[in-house]
């Protein structure tokens, strides 16, 4: 036999706030047994106290209230313990980007500022078969992958002699407003049919101040923030694409700690 026990007794077992019940039985994830028609106080079946557990346990981790009710509404183990492993996995993910968040500001806080290593350099006019696009700067790296690995392979088919280290141009607008026209490119020489996304273009004469930076691009603001306040201090600082080359990148080692990128701050240069 069943047993109804009143809201107050069924918080304080489950640890779960009156406010919390009435909010869950509004979306429909934990239904009292039982509503006084008369007070409107409400009463739940004993047997619910174990699914009002599962439930603050699975909302602690942060699981959405659409797959607790998956969890809860399972026909069978093999389909519930699916539902709590993807999310599982899906919080080890989150926590490895926030180990890794983690260590990179430690390492900002903790390591010395390095001597400059800036230089200036004026680069001329260059052919090069490229990719452009307007992106979204938070899907920007599976585009950037993409596009070096679609360029790659086009280089490889086509009738074109590389010239320099692949490269990318960023507009300031992917930066300001979250989205803007984004490049990469293939310094080539040769003819080619246009295929897919890509085109040759001439990439345009400019002037940079130019740094080295080194290990994941999850760090490069590192170095973007030295090469603007360099340019800021000692050149003048022009509106245009930053601009990087790969030196050793994506297409040579998969292991991000071994990149190295020139990247190329725009300015207008003033010397001695």
């Amino acid at each position: 036999m069943q047993i109804r026990v009143p809201i107050g007794d069924f918080s304080r077992a489950t640890h779960l706030s009156i406010r919390t019940l009435r909010y869950y039985h509004g979306i429909g994830l934990l239904e009292p047994a039982e509503i006084d028609p008369d007070s409107g106080y409400r009463y739940y079946d004993d047997d619910q106290l174990r699914a009002a557990q599962i439930i603050r346990r699975l909302r602690s981790l942060q699981m959405p209230v659409s797959e607790v009710k998956s969890v809860l509404g399972a026909s069978d183990a093999e389909t519930r313990n699916r539902v709590i492993a993807a999310h599982l996995e899906r919080l080890e993910s989150e926590l490895a980007d926030t180990r890794a968040a983690v260590g990179e500001l430690r390492d900002l806080l903790d390591r010395p500022q390095p001597a400059m290593g800036i230089s200036r350099r004026s680069l001329p006019a260059t052919a090069a078969i490229a990719i452009s696009e307007v992106i979204d700067q938070r899907t920007i790296l599976p585009w950037w992958q993409g596009a070096l690995a679609e360029l790659h392979a086009l280089v490889g088919a086509e009738d074109l002699t590389v010239t320099g280290p692949p490269g990318g141009l960023f507009a300031g607008e992917i930066f300001h407003h979250g989205s803007g026209e984004a490049t990469v490119f293939i310094p080539v020489t040769g003819t080619s049919t246009r295929v897919g996304r890509a085109a040759l273009l001439t990439l345009p004469a400019s002037d940079l101040a130019v740094l080295t930076h080194r290990g994941p691009l999850t760090t490069i603001d590192v170095t973007y923030s030295r090469l603007a306040a360099y340019a800021n201090r000692h050149e003048i600082s022009v509106d245009g694409p930053v601009r990087e080359h790969y030196l050793t990148g994506y297409l040579d080692d998969r292991d991000p700690g071994t990149w190295k990128t020139e990247v190329g701050w725009p300015i207008f240069r003033v010397d001695d």
